[in-house]
């Protein structure tokens, strides 16, 4: 049995259960008429009137016997049975046609109304000559009545006879009546199907008049019979057949027309519109535009205006977004001003303070003196020390140490700092600015500069932005004067010693790196990138990375960072002495890529900003984060450009140069402990290089573990470093040591840098092979990092005592980076074997990955970052802020949508023959794809960006959801977009809210869609599948085989859950005559009405779905 069979089969048996609750109450109505007065009284009005309130009274009272088998057998469409009864066969209002067939009939009516056995008959046979034909036609089987020995006139089509004086049961379902008798013409408002011989009365929406003859055609018009040949006294009857509107058009009122009752047509007047199977007129809206006999009403002018207010709506938006902006950098700017005047005041509140611990520590000793008079016996000598120590004065530096007593008792010399007149000013600025000019100068910072003469040495004006330990110490000082105010209420002899034995700086954690026998191998290829690299970096020193290209330098400074993946590493890595991973240190770890990873729609100082917010302690004060980013703006040299976007590729912003530096400050202004560059002045000028080694000399001098690539240095930056790593290729070490030592170990062996030649230049042509060791030396290139490693008493593998003896070369000549491992073993191995080592170790690496990105790893950084939920409004902000400045893409969107609605709204109309169906497939499609297309560029273009700042510790979290957020405006705005053209123009019978609920649902699971493909895809393949996936799932959702797999496909396809709930919300808007037509609709779909609420919940549970997974793809696959 066919699909097709079945879906007419249901369709028609629901007009069998309704008929028969009809004939039943009507029925009884005649019954009860007979009972009255016992005689014909269908010409009495009177009685006409009571006939047909008992008629409708007993209609109403039969629905609830058979609600429930509908319920059960059609409740996929019909939900309420009262309302689609009353919708359908409601004639309280039109009784004419009832009275008039009365009249017609002469009081026969009930004797030619259909039982339930000729109803359940009559769709037995259409059912199988559907079956039979594949097609719909208005003959049955022979039966009783009408077979090939007897075939009356009431058997053809608008014809009934009827059952004369036998005694007819209208509930009976089993037995048929004979009717041969009195056959005539169908009366009006009924229709007598071809076949059988009895009435069934026409659903409200219907036009059933009595038929007239066609001479020209021969047809009975407005229906398709014919009359039948050899009988020239029969005429055109009534309807022959009610089913869908494909089958049975011309018993559906018109177009532009209305029908009040089954018998009556009326044309449509001006100002109202009419459509398809209407019972009444409705009123079009005041500026719709309805012509007399319009179909419809034109509503565009809405669709103009909705967009019109939407545009106007976005660009007020965007206009005081920028307001907004500008009220921001102003609060900016008056927050930079106040904490620069916060630390003018710091520093006398300092002097302050410092007073006041000199009384409290001149009052601790003198409570101590008392307390040694009451219970020492060496009474005298106490009182000396007392007169010792009281010749300091208050506010000189002997005052601030403890006096230690000698071995003897008696008191220990002063020294020199006793006195506090003769006291050395200090001044960190002339500090800091002898340190850059003299980088050999092995003066360190004296934190300790607060003497009474502050306010005299006390920088002023942008000299306080380069100063962050004096920024620091200052404010710290305000909070213990706050905590001076407080204890001084209740000043105790604990109080003072705690007050004056309190620390004043807060210093950075500091780590130091040590490595041993490094050693990094290439897997697939067999190479060495690092070989036996060992030796350490130390806090407070400036390392640089040298040697040719092709030395492992990238590889080396990646090794440290724990950012090497697809390589097998031996040696050790020891952190501050332990084995400990380096993630452990990630928020005190500083890494700057080699390329310029930097956001080009935010201004120079919103990207360092946004990086200080997320980075820095949660408990640092906010004015102090300011002066964090301005000691930052002002090392680097962006003072100009601070308020300059950086700009893109397509659109230009700041310098190259500028640029690089942005991208070292975006790290600089976590204050790392370990701060790591991979080539940071590539692409600088030297001025632009000599201001950044400038910047990270001073972090170095605040305890900062910096170790960077660098190339070809000139000689005044090369100086500016305290230790070098030297290459070679093969990723051998060379030399590692003090920049000051360097020439004199070469010199050791022979070496010797000529005069007016850049000593790095020299080293790296060696390694490089541009220029060849004197032979009087006896050391070739290959020879040098091997007398390293003897030098510093380094074990060497045997390979390569062989090549510094010149017996073999394990360093490929032709070698570009990394040398070959020469391993019988390895070269053995079959190619199964090496293919399942490449899985075991792929297989290690995710899981690896999966395990750090996922379960938290301990943390040692002793650095309290701020919460996921402070960073995501961070990020929320820095995303709202990208989005305003990127208007004009997101304009576009909108105008291509826009142009879709028109185009789909005007082409692909919502049609009643399948509920919109066609049309709303199109628009499934057109915003599906519009959609996610648009959505692709929300991760698609910031992967790096994520990359290095999920590297740097920042919450995962936090960044997806603060762009899934924002993207929630998209979500709500552009289906208004599109159903403002589309809807307005098409005009459906469901609601604008329906339409925009579904496309709001729609798009939101897209964008999850298109999430998952933006991360875990290229953006090549990412946009090939964003277009043939609509597609792909529209052919399956809407497929008409019976194949099974296809159709539990089709049940898990977005596709299909949108266009069925876009069909529900338009089906349940016909009833009446258009019944049969939408269970018809429905069951060839197989669409249910109750499950237009599903369908949006499954829509967003896919949104969810997707979204979890791109969440899991960003957080795992990341960059290889």
């Amino acid at each position: 049995m066919g699909r097709e069979n079945v879906n007419a089969y249901r369709n028609l048996s629901i007009v069998f259960v309704v008929v028969i609750v009809f004939l039943i109450s009507f029925s009884l109505r005649v019954a009860c008429a007979e009972d009255a007065d016992g005689s014909n009284s269908y010409n009495n009005p009177a009685a006409q009137q009571i006939l047909s309130e008992l008629v409708f009274n007993r209609i109403s009272n039969f629905t609830s016997i058979f609600k429930g088998d509908i319920s059960k057998s059609f409740g996929f469409c019909i939900t309420d049975v009262d309302a689609d009864w009353d919708g359908a066969f409601n004639f309280s209002k039109k009784t004419g046609f009832i009275t008039s067939c009365a009249k017609k009939t002469k009081g026969d009516i009930t004797q030619r109304l259909c039982t339930a056995a000729e109803i359940k008959y009559y769709f037995n046979g259409f059912f199988t000559s559907t079956t039979s034909t594949k097609k719909t036609n208005n003959y049955l089987k022979p039966n009783k009545n009408c077979n090939l020995s007897s075939w009356v006139s009431g058997c053809e089509p608008g014809w009934a006879c009827s059952a004369g004086s036998q005694k007819v049961d209208l509930k009976s379902s089993k037995d048929m009546p004979v009717r041969t008798t009195n056959c005539a013409a169908c009366c009006e408002g009924f229709f007598c199907p071809n076949g059988i011989t009895c009435m069934i009365p026409c659903p409200l929406g219907a036009y059933c008049p009595l038929a007239k003859l066609n001479k020209n055609t021969g047809f009975c018009d407005p229906y398709r019979y014919q009359l039948p040949p050899g009988k020239p006294n029969h005429t055109c009857g009534g309807a022959d057949v009610w089913a869908d509107i494909l089958s049975s058009s011309e018993v559906f009122c018109s177009a532009g027309s209305y029908c009040p009752s089954t018998v009556e047509k009326l044309p449509c007047s001006k100002g109202h519109y009419c459509r398809t199977g209407s019972t009444s007129e409705q009123q079009c809206f005041r500026m719709a535009t309805c012509e007399p006999k319009s179909a419809n009403q034109n509503i565009s002018a809405y669709g103009v205006m909705l967009f019109a207010g939407l545009s106007f709506l976005l660009v007020i938006i965007y206009n005081c977004s920028d307001q907004v902006l500008a009220t921001r950098e102003k609060r900016l700017a008056k927050s930079r001003e106040k904490a620069v005047q916060s630390v003018r005041e710091t520093a006398q509140a300092r002097e302050k303070w410092k007073s006041a611990k000199d009384i409290a520590k001149k009052h601790a000793i003198g409570l101590q003196t008392q307390l040694s008079r009451t219970f020492s016996r060496r009474k005298s000598l106490r009182q000396q020390e007392i007169k010792v120590l009281g010749q300091a004065k208050s506010g000189s530096s002997g005052a601030f140490p403890s006096m230690p007593l000698s071995a003897s008792g008696s008191p220990q010399e002063l020294p020199a700092a006793s006195k506090g007149k003769t006291k050395e000013k200090s001044d960190l600025s002339k500090m800091m600015n002898e340190i850059e000019q003299d980088p050999d100068s092995h003066e360190g910072f004296n934190l300790e500069i607060g003497d009474k003469n502050i306010r005299k040495q006390a920088p002023k004006g942008k000299q306080l932005h380069t100063q962050s330990q004096m920024f620091r110490y200052a404010y710290g000082q305000i909070e213990k004067e706050k905590a001076l105010q407080e204890q001084n209420k209740n000043l105790t002899f604990s109080g003072v010693i705690s007050m004056a034995s309190d620390t004043d700086i807060r210093k950075r954690p500091t780590i130091e790196v040590a490595f041993k026998d490094l050693t990094l191998t290439l897997k697939g290829k067999n190479k060495h990138l690092l070989r036996c690299v060992t030796g350490k970096i130390l806090p407070g020193r400036l390392s640089a990375v040298m040697g040719p290209s092709g030395a492992g330098k990238t590889t080396f400074l990646s090794a440290l960072a724990g950012k090497a993946t697809g390589c097998t590493m031996g040696g050790m890595i020891l952190v501050n002495g332990k084995i400990e991973s380096i993630h452990s240190y990630k928020k005190i770890i500083g890494f700057v890529p080699q390329d310029d990873i930097v956001h080009g729609n935010l201004t120079v100082e919103e990207n360092l900003w946004f990086s200080a917010r997320c980075r820095l302690s949660a408990n640092l004060p906010k004015a102090e984060k300011v002066l964090v980013v301005e000691r930052v703006i002002e090392s680097l040299g962006l003072q100009a450009v601070r308020d300059s976007l950086v700009g893109t590729v397509e659109k230009r912003g700041i310098s190259g140069g500028q640029r690089k530096r942005v991208n070292v400050g975006l790290e600089m202004v976590m204050e790392p402990s370990l701060l790591i560059l991979d080539e940071p002045t590539s692409g600088l000028d030297s001025s632009s290089s000599l201001l950044l080694l400038r910047a990270l000399r001073r972090e170095a001098l605040e305890g900062v573990n910096i170790c960077m690539v660098v190339h070809q240095p000139s000689y005044s930056l090369f100086r500016m470093f305290d230790d070098l790593i030297l290459l070679a290729k093969g990723g051998l070490t060379v030399y590692h040591g003090s920049v000051k030592k360097v020439e004199e170990y070469f010199a050791s062996l022979g070496i010797t840098v000529p005069e007016r030649v850049n000593p790095p230049d020299y080293f790296i042509d060696i390694l490089e092979g541009i220029i060849k060791p004197s032979t009087s030396t006896g050391v070739n290139v290959k020879q040098l990092p091997v007398r390293w490693m003897l030098h510093n008493g380094y074990p060497v593998p045997m390979d390569m005592l062989q090549s510094a003896d010149g017996m073999a070369a394990a360093t490929g000549e032709n070698s570009n980076h990394g040398a070959n491992v020469s391993s019988d073993e390895y070269d053995s191995q079959s190619f199964a074997g090496e293919f399942w080592q490449d899985v075991k170790f792929n297989a290690k690496l995710q899981r690896d990955n999966i395990q750090h990105n996922f379960l938290k790893s301990n943390d040692l950084s002793n650095r309290n970052t701020p919460g996921a939920f402070q960073q995501y409004k961070n990020f929320l902000g820095r995303v709202g802020k990208q989005r305003l400045r990127e208007a004009r893409p997101q304009a576009v969107d909108f105008l291509i949508l826009l142009l879709a609605g028109i185009c789909l709204g005007t082409l692909a109309k919502v049609s009643d023959e399948t509920f919109g169906s066609l049309g709303y497939t199109y628009t499934v499609i057109a915003v599906s794809l519009l959609c996610k297309i648009a959505a692709l560029r929300t991760f698609g273009l910031d992967k790096l960006h994520y990359w290095r700042e999920s590297a740097s510790g920042m919450s995962s979290l936090a960044y997806f959801l603060s762009k899934d957020t924002i993207d929630h405006f998209n979500t709500i705005i552009k289906p208004l977009v599109y159903l403002s053209m589309f809807y307005f123009f098409n005009n459906p019978r469901s609601s604008v809210t329906d339409n925009y609920l579904i496309l709001v649902c729609l798009v939101y699971c897209v964008t999850g869609i298109a999430y998952a493909l933006a991360i875990f895809l290229e953006p090549g393949p990412a946009q090939l599948w964003s277009v043939l996936l609509p597609v792909v799932l529209t052919l399956i959702a809407t497929h008409n085989s019976n194949n099974k797999v296809v159709d539990v496909l089709a049940n898990l396809c977005y596709t299909k859950w949108a266009l069925e709930a876009f069909v529900i919300a338009n089906a349940k808007r016909y009833s009446g005559v258009w019944l049969v037509t939408r269970c018809g609709s429905l069951m060839k779909s197989g669409y249910d009405l109750n499950h237009w609420y599903g369908c949006l919940a499954c829509l967003i549970f896919t949104g969810m779905l997707s979204r979890g997974v791109a969440f899991f793809c960003m957080v795992t696959f990341q960059k290889k």
